[in-house]
């Protein structure tokens, strides 16, 4: 399918975003906002003025709370060259590229506070001398002409600068907030209130994935599309803003395919589109300004890069509105995802078996497409098992707990349900791991020393699948 036809240049004023100002809390109580901001036509929105219709408390979200609640928790620092939002020059200076450097190590949240105060403070007297030598200047002078060795076109190395991110907020045992439930709750209670998700609506709640936080200091966060193409809310806690750079999600392949021309991988790489390229070829980017208080919605699928203007602090984390389009990009990605050996975060199968013991589910579309994939998880643990019986090889049945995990294989880290292959780490009774069949027999073609489990019966698998009916919106069932 061709992708639809667009011109633009950098000359011309981006794409309009959809901005929605919220005017009182009654406004984040409308059904409206859920079907506006998860509408395919819509690929990232912002909402105005959250914070303050629904009075939430941004200051819990401070780098001084965090400071308080645990200085020592670990936090994930990023190390980048300081470059312009709609820029991104080589090492050289010479020329714009896709790949982004961006080097990782870790620190504690008080080692990271030190230095988001010290480079402020450092900014701030830059500002300073710089306004001072604007009121000192005297009459302008005619710059010189440029010698035949100067390079016109050569950037000027940028600065050295660091952001934190990936701050689990959800670990209450780690951050010790004064009031504990405070943190976690605003966070699901924001989205009661604002989506109307509750537990049985939300597919990602039924994997159990958690808020994170990010310290920006006028970094760039490089360009991706979210773990299984699911949708994601970020709230920015200021001072300072934050501009977006988005791309609709039938232009990822497009995305993909620069990458590749450029070196650097799309799925795990980081890079920051150039935007002549992307003009070039035709492919609309949505950019706009994230103010604090501020939430945006990032519609499934949706390729998206950020950069801090300055200062501030960003709560993000996925949900997954439980509808046809929403499920379909996630299984697309996760099987693309098991093609380009790439872990998928979210274990498709295991959600999509819990969807059908414990949701109600209404739309037409999303129950074929889930019923399909129920359909080939038990034909693939029907044929696997029937195999190992015929080689004699011994399957102990052993079902799950409360709480346990998905799995994944050890080796290939693709999910691995039902039928577990696994091996005792280092020769100890202690330690298991969890392989996939193939990996299984790579270690070991008649799978010796591999114990092979089943957590589920396949009569228990055909019941689930049986009642898994489609409801009516009334709650009573469809002729």
């Amino acid at each position: 399918q061709p992708l639809p036809r667009f011109s633009q240049s950098r000359s011309d004023p981006p794409v309009p975003c959809s901005s929605l100002q919220l005017e009182s809390k009654r406004d984040a109580f409308s059904p409206v906002l859920l079907q506006f901001c998860t509408d395919p036509k819509n690929p990232i929105t912002v909402i105005r003025g959250l914070a303050g219709s629904l009075r939430l408390n941004l200051g819990l979200f401070s780098t001084k709370s965090l400071v308080e609640a645990n200085g020592d928790h670990s936090v994930e620092v990023r190390t980048q060259v300081q470059q312009p939002s709609d820029e991104n020059w080589d090492p050289s200076g010479s020329t714009q590229t896709w790949p982004c450097e961006s080097s990782r190590s870790h620190t504690t949240i008080a080692k990271y506070a030190q230095y988001q105060a010290s480079s402020f403070q450092e900014s701030l007297q830059e500002e300073k001398g710089s306004e001072e030598e604007d009121e000192d200047e005297e009459e302008p002078v005619s710059a010189p002409e440029p010698t035949s060795n100067s390079n016109s076109d050569q950037k000027p190395v940028g600065k050295i600068i660091k952001f934190g991110t990936n701050i689990d907020l959800s670990d209450a045992k780690s951050l010790r907030y004064k009031t504990p439930c405070s943190v976690y709750q605003t966070f699901h209670s924001l989205l009661t209130w604002l989506f109307r998700i509750r537990g049985s609506a939300s597919v990602l709640f039924l994997v159990g994935t958690d808020p994170g936080m990010q310290f920006i200091r006028v970094s760039e966060t490089p360009g991706h599309q979210e773990n299984n193409n699911f949708c994601s809310v970020n709230i920015n806690i200021g001072p300072g803003d934050c501009e977006w750079f988005a791309v609709h999600e039938s232009y990822w392949e497009a995305i993909s395919d620069f990458c590749e021309k450029h070196g650097v991988d799309y799925l795990t790489g980081s890079w920051w589109p150039v935007l002549e390229d992307l003009y070039q070829a035709n492919i609309p980017v949505y950019r706009f300004i994230q103010r604090p208080g501020d939430l945006v919605w990032i519609n499934a699928g949706t390729v998206h890069w950020v950069q801090a203007v300055g200062w501030c602090n960003n709560i993000a984390w996925n949900v997954g509105p439980l509808n046809a389009y929403q499920y379909q990009l996630a299984l697309e990605r996760y099987e693309w995802n098991e093609v380009k050996k790439v872990k998928s975060i979210v274990p498709m199968i295991h959600v999509s078996w819990n969807i059908a013991r414990t949701v109600k589910v209404t739309d037409p579309d999303i129950y074929k497409m889930i019923k399909h994939c129920l359909l080939q998880s038990m034909k693939h643990s029907q044929i696997l098992r029937d195999q190992l019986v015929v080689t004699g090889k011994k399957i102990s049945y052993q079902s799950r707990v409360k709480d346990e995990p998905a799995y994944y294989c050890n080796e290939c880290d693709v999910e691995v349900y039902n039928i577990l292959f696994v091996t005792s780490e280092n020769g100890s009774r202690k330690t298991y791991v969890v392989h996939c069949e193939d990996c299984a027999r790579q270690r070991s073609t008649n799978l010796n020393n591999v114990v092979v489990l089943e957590q589920y019966k396949m009569e228990e698998l055909m019941s689930v699948y049986d009642s898994f009916t489609l409801v009516r919106p009334c709650g009573g069932h469809p002729p």
